[in-house]
């Protein structure tokens, strides 16, 4: 699992580590792990020209130190001062001990910039806020050409939020030292880092066990899988209900359905408007045409999409919410929502908002949704006492209780394709039958749908496409 600390976690870890080590050890531990990331990415080090964009920070330092080292395998390195008075002294003197050279952000600098195969952004660190500042833009547009390595985070983004307030450095690649920060996994921030590749120096006995952001991997997905035993029935399983699709979107409540027979359900019950579709499309599926808690028994429901926003989606949302089982509400459902119904539940809910459906849900604009989904997610969370699942380019989690967000690593932009959301709701409500957690089920159910999206290929893509390929990635996940 990856995981990721706030910035003034990541500097009390910092200084408790400092306090053991030898003065300036730290920042060469860093500087020998870009440089040789830096390396990794050169066909060649020696002869290879190398710019490093040097603020007033250590984050300047770590970039001199590491171009020291590549000066000494024989690359020519120059060090363009942004403020030449406060840039790092000692990075400065090992910089030029190793044959490399300083220049100012003046002609000369900016042709050093743009003839290198590599330039190393070290003007601003993990305690930047707001974007670049006017005098750095002429040193970055001069990188535009060249292979662009960010020092920890790239310049001009939020290392806590991922947000991105201005101008900032677009990097191929960022090397980070520590531990991630939220900002490296977070859209928009996230597009702007690249690759991304961990340092380890010797952080981890100082960071708390609980971090702030985490993102699961395969090998955590594949512990979290709910697995059928020799005596499972269906209703062992779980059975999820399905309360979604109308006359005029019959085909929502076939997404759903989908979504949740190919997410592991035992059964999946259909209540709602569109049976004659959810029939044709699945044989299998028990369907019911009367109000849902007459439907019979489950473990958990689904409700929203394609529902409408008339008297019988109204009843249909408060019959689903009286339930004491786990309830997913999406799409037409978010729209029909108060926080008190949500919050009066005795049994958890799920709420998979796009950035639309949240800035409505929460009040404000989808702009401000979309440039800063870690505070919107943990704010639906804590409005609604509810698991919040932000969809969107990076899709994140958030849980009530005020844990970890999880962010989904997969995905792609290809799944930006109507019925694509009804399948995620009903693959997670069948996880949510299973009897997982709202957090886990919402996670798992991001993954496997966005490892779907991505083993169909970089073309255009069908939502049903996405469900019938789950049971693949969910096979290949299982098997480690």
């Amino acid at each position: 699992m990856r995981t990721g600390y706030r910035v003034d976690t990541v500097r009390a870890a910092e200084r408790a580590l400092m306090a053991e080590l030898p003065e300036g050890a730290l920042m060469q531990r860093a500087a020998a792990g870009l440089a040789a990331a830096c390396a990794g990415l050169l066909e060649r080090v020696s002869g290879a020209r190398i710019a490093l964009l040097v603020g007033s920070g250590d984050n300047g330092g770590d970039a001199l130190y590491a171009g020291a080292r590549l000066a000494r395998r024989g690359a020519g390195v120059t060090a363009v001062l942004l403020t030449p008075e406060r840039a790092h002294p000692g990075g400065v003197r090992a910089l030029l001990a190793a044959g490399g050279r300083t220049r100012d952000a003046g002609p000369a600098g900016l042709r050093a910039i743009e003839r290198a195969d590599l330039v190393l952004d070290g003007i601003v660190g993990i305690g930047g806020k707001g974007g670049l500042r006017p005098d750095a833009l002429p040193v970055v547009r001069a990188a535009e050409g060249a292979l662009v390595v960010a020092v920890d985070l790239p310049s001009g983004v939020d290392a806590d939020t991922g947000e991105v307030r201005g101008d900032a450095v677009r990097a191929d690649a960022t090397v980070t030292f520590g531990t991630y920060k939220p900002g490296l996994l977070v859209d928009p921030a996230r597009e702007h880092a690249g690759a991304l590749r961990l340092v380890d120096i010797g952080l981890g006995p100082h960071l708390p066990a609980v971090p702030d952001i985490e993102a699961l991997q395969h090998a955590d997905v594949a512990g979290l899988l709910p697995r059928p035993a020799a005596e499972s029935d269906k209703y062992r399983r779980g059975v999820v209900g399905v309360v979604a699709g109308s006359a005029r979107y019959p085909g929502a409540a076939v997404m759903c359905v989908a979504g949740a027979l190919h997410g592991g359900a035992g059964a999946v019950r259909y209540a709602g408007p569109a049976a004659d579709a959810v029939i044709a499309r699945f044989p299998e599926t028990l369907v019911s045409s009367g109000r849902p808690a007459d439907a019979g028994r489950v473990q958990a429901w689904v409700v929203g999409p394609g529902l409408g926003d008339g008297t019988e989606a109204r009843r249909a949302l408060d019959d689903v919410l009286a339930s004491d089982v786990p309830v997913l509400v999406d799409a037409d459902g978010l729209r029909l929502l108060s926080p008190d119904a949500v919050r009066a539940r005795r049994a958890p809910t799920v709420l998979t908002p796009h950035a639309g459906e949240a800035a409505a849900l929460l009040g404000t604009a989808r702009e401000e949704v979309e440039g800063a989904r870690l505070a919107a997610v943990r704010a639906l969370a804590e409005r609604f006492g509810a698991t919040a699942l932000l969809k969107g380019s990076t899709t994140v989690v958030a849980a009530p209780d005020g844990g970890p967000v999880r962010v989904n690593p997969t995905g792609t932009p290809w799944l930006a394709t109507a019925g694509s959301g009804d399948v995620l709701s009903g693959l997670t409500g069948s996880l949510l039958a299973a009897g997982l957690p709202g957090r886990d089920a919402a996670a798992v159910g991001a993954y496997l749908h966005g490892l779907a999206a991505r083993a169909l290929g970089e073309a255009p893509i069908t939502a049903m496409g996405v469900a019938e390929e789950l049971r693949g990635v969910w096979e290949d996940v299982a098997a480690g």
